[in-house]
């Protein structure tokens, strides 16, 4: 990894930075809004700075003008920010950069075995089978498959990074020095072994990009991201990314704050089985701004109605956000749409 990127010089490490970091392989939905608006609310009572980063390496998922909606939708909300947008696939020499180091010191290996290879093997009798989630070979976070065996893992050894047209796997560490300990501001201390639940995962793919995991890692270093706030269902990434902080010797290493997700009736994340909650249909359809924020405002614990942005922020208590996932039920559409 290059000085420029180590050192952050465009973000000195005392300012607290943090990052709204949507994806334009679907629309921006209400789940969405809530915890790109609770993030923005945060950062701009505590005066850290906000950059916003389209992270857009799914490429086949990647819909025409969704990078252009995301950024007009956040404005809609009263949502801004003082850096970018930067679009992520614009420069990947960093990750290469990082892909070379930790070639180098023989902690990365590339791994052409298919996931039905790795979950046939992940079941045979003589290892343990796992349901954990893991992030694929995409980059985009939320796949599910078997944990990586670990007697798939070939020899380590120090290598070149020169084959970017296949998929590269993080040799995660086994034992104490691979149990990730750190304090989440909204979930409280964290104790994760991501060997035990996850395995190797993949850091590059075999369409010459890095994966989820490692993109992150890099962008919110190069960016001098220091404050993350973000759904729960994530919290397993973070163990992830701080053995890739580690294994990278980047420091200061990132404060989180995972908080639960929105949900449908069902108790699953929500998404297009539970309707239409995308934000550009809502406006579509007429529904001011400030009665979505009214909507997510109630979900954070805010007795109100119909707010704006700004007094959302102002209202805006962490103690009082629901320990529990959000459950998003038909009235609250219904309430939406009928003024």
């Amino acid at each position: 990894m290059s000085d420029e990127t180590r050192e952050s010089p465009a973000f000195p490490h005392a300012t607290r930075v943090t990052r709204l970091a949507p994806s334009p392989t679907g629309a921006l939905h209400l789940g969405n809004a809530r915890t790109f608006l609770l993030t923005w609310a945060v950062a701009r009572r505590a005066g850290w700075r906000i950059v916003l980063r389209v992270e857009d390496l799914d490429g086949p998922r990647v819909k025409p003008g969704a990078v252009e909606s995301c950024v007009a939708l956040l404005e809609w909300l009263g949502i801004d920010w003082d850096d970018g947008p930067i679009v992520q696939s614009h420069d990947l020499e960093p990750h290469v950069d990082a892909m070379r180091r930790l070639a180098r010191a023989g902690l990365v290996y590339p791994c052409d075995l298919s996931r039905a290879e790795i979950e046939a093997a992940a079941s045979a009798p003589h290892d343990e089978p796992s349901s954990a989630a893991h992030e694929t070979a995409a980059p985009h976070p939320g796949g599910r498959e078997a944990r990586f065996p670990p007697d798939l893992r070939p020899p380590l050894i120090a290598r070149d990074f020169d084959e970017h047209e296949t998929n590269w796997r993080f040799a995660v560490p086994t034992g104490p020095p691979g149990v990730v300990r750190f304090h989440d501001a909204f979930a409280g201390p964290q104790s994760r072994s991501p060997a035990d639940t996850i395995g190797d995962f993949v850091v590059w793919t075999k369409r010459a990009q890095p994966a989820y995991q490692l993109a992150v890692v890099v962008d919110d270093h190069r960016q001098g991201v220091t404050d993350i706030i973000r759904g729960d269902d994530l919290l397993d990434s973070a163990a992830r990314q701080l053995l890739l902080y580690r294994a990278l010797s980047l420091a200061p290493e990132l404060r989180y704050c995972h908080l639960p997700l929105v949900v449908g009736p069902d108790g699953r994340r929500l998404a297009k089985r539970h309707g239409d909650t995308r934000l550009d249909a809502y406006r579509a359809r007429g529904v001011r701004p400030e009665r979505v924020v009214g909507l997510l405002a109630r979900w954070c614990g805010i007795d109100a109605d119909e707010i704006d942005a700004r007094e959302f922020g102002r209202r805006l208590d962490l103690a009082t956000i629901p320990r529990s996932p959000v459950v998003m039920r038909p009235e609250d559409d219904v309430w939406l749409v009928n003024e």
